[in-house]
């Protein structure tokens, strides 16, 4: 049995409000999307259903939206364009099984070694995203076909309505939280576009503008329940290798996206989700996508954000979503078509708003520069690129100031012990990072002929900390002397092995530390 509802927040009226609110908002990005990845919009929106309904139910993160994202829609472009929509099916089911395993294989938890500036970079960077992708609302098709900026009253109107939507979303919880701001501010909008007759842009208007022109006439969400039929390329070993590719590339970039979100609302709610879990959730709603004609997905962070802010936690404002709107898609598209895009625009600069981590600027001033280096870094690769090219590069500058950093903390003490032998106690990591400065503290030429390393405060990390400890080991051989080790760990101790011919480990001197365990003798 589902729980549909996880926390002690969440409620049904909450998450089924919140659900339509998404719901409604979903609507122009899968369309948005689908034009991106050069197929028909109706595999966006089958898309965007699938992907919420599955990943709500079983995911590992309530409240978390998933459905057709840009991100996902920018790899799947060229192998749509050079093969066809039927290979983009089989490439996103492979990419689904691929996730499956990595759920599996626990390969979820690896999000936790993402770093703090570069979550901030991340989040900054897909505000401004989707800020920038909201100023293509304010384009319209000319005579001849090109989209160009609103001018006159049309303009005028369009940031009346938008300042009004974000104005609701604002005040209407200082009276009342009995329904989510935004979905008051989207019906408002709406019947006040309709009842006075005003001069915007509807839903449909801009389904219209990314159509040929020979079809805008007959546009429509209209559409059916998706079917399952099995793609129809050839079973082969090529095929395979073409769809590999783009299927890895989706699964990394599905997931990225995903277990960031995961751990974005993770902060924001003060839970935890279950990263592998949901890893599993986004395989099998990717698989069954390609099996039923959808273009695949991964969590929306938008959507997302509308969701928690209009007070969904629990799985059952996903899964109203995603039935809320397979309902516009069968029965209710003319009423989705004709909402302003004005209030959407609205509420997505409203999340906007919320996303963006205003306190960054504060954080930048107090933190060292590396960090804010990092955190510039990422914003701007993602804003640039995209979100897991940007996460592998904020991941791998971090990873190297950081070993930049302990490179330089290495240091010793030394002194005579009772027995006239020469004592060095080390402090800090001794990794590739640090060898070069772990040589440059010994005076092998002047030192006794006992000399110990006492590890009490340090560790050996890699294999050119044991090849140091080698070198080291030699020069004092060469001199006629001996080389102790003490308070050396197990692990460091098996690491050792490789040069116990030149390095004494004494044991005996090392002390016997009892810890508290699961696990009986």
């Amino acid at each position: 049995m589902f729980d549909l509802i996880t926390s002690k927040d969440s409620n049904v009226k909450n998450d089924v409000l919140s659900g339509i609110t998404v719901a409604l908002a979903l609507v122009p990005e899968a369309v948005a999307f689908a034009f991106v990845a050069g197929v028909e919009p109706m595999i966006g929106l089958y898309a965007a259903f699938m992907m919420g309904l599955i990943t709500s139910a079983i995911g590992g993160r309530p409240g978390m939206i998933s459905g057709a994202t840009g991100a996902m829609a920018v790899v799947m472009v060229a192998l749509v364009a050079q093969h066809g929509v039927q290979y983009l099916f089989a490439a996103v089911i492979l990419a689904g099984l691929l996730q499956i395993m990595c759920g599996i294989f626990k390969l979820g938890k690896f999000i936790r070694l993402v770093p703090y500036p570069v979550m901030l970079g991340f989040v900054n960077g897909l505000a401004i995203v989707i800020f920038l992708a909201q100023l293509g609302q304010f384009k319209v098709t000319n005579a001849a076909g090109e989209l160009q900026w609103m001018e006159g009253t049309l303009l005028y109107w369009m940031l009346g309505l938008v300042a009004l939507t974000m104005a609701i979303i604002y005040l209407l919880p200082k009276l009342t939280k009995a329904v989510p701001a935004s979905l008051v501010a989207i019906v408002t909008v709406t019947l006040l576009v309709h009842g006075l007759d005003l001069e915007a842009r509807t839903v449909i208007d801009f389904v219209r503008d990314l159509l040929p022109a020979d079809q805008r006439d007959t546009a429509t969400l209209a559409g059916e329940l998706p079917s399952f039929a099995i793609p129809m390329v050839p079973f082969t070993w090529e095929t395979f290798m073409i769809i590999l590719p783009t299927s890895v590339i989706l699964c990394l970039v599905g997931l990225i996206e995903s277990l960031l979100t995961l751990s974005l609302i993770d902060e924001m709610t003060d839970t935890r989700g279950r990263g592998n879990k949901e890893c599993v959730g986004q395989g099998v709603a990717n698989t069954v996508n390609g099996f039923f004609g959808g273009m695949g997905g991964c969590a929306m962070i938008g959507q997302s954000m509308i969701n928690i802010n209009s007070g969904g936690r629990g799985r059952l404002s996903g899964i109203t979503a995603a039935v809320v709107l397979l309902g516009f898609i069968l029965f209710a598209a003319p009423l989705i078509e004709m909402i302003p895009l004005a209030a959407l625009v609205g509420v997505m600069f409203v999340v906007v708003i919320a996303t963006f981590e205003w306190a960054s600027f504060r954080i930048i001033r107090g933190v060292n520069k590396e960090d804010a280096f990092v955190l510039f870094l990422v914003t701007g690769v993602t804003v640039i690129a995209d979100l897991a090219i940007a996460v592998v590069v904020g991941v791998i500058v971090s990873a190297l100031v950081f070993a930049w950093k302990h490179a330089r903390h290495i240091e010793a003490r030394s002194h005579i012990d009772n027995d006239g032998w020469k004592v060095y106690e080390l402090d800090g990591p001794l990794f590739f990072g640090s060898v070069s400065h772990f040589k440059d503290l010994f005076d092998i030429a002047n030192d006794p002929n006992d000399v110990v390393i006492d590890f009490k405060d340090s560790r050996i990390w890699d294999s050119s900390g044991i090849d140091a400890l080698d070198t080291l080991a030699d020069k004092y051989e060469e001199q006629g002397k001996k080389l102790h080790i003490r308070h050396i760990s197990d692990e460091c101790r098996s690491l050792l092995r490789k040069a116990d011919k030149f390095v004494e480990i004494n044991v005996v001197e090392d002390p016997r530390y009892r810890v508290a365990t699961d696990k009986l003798a």
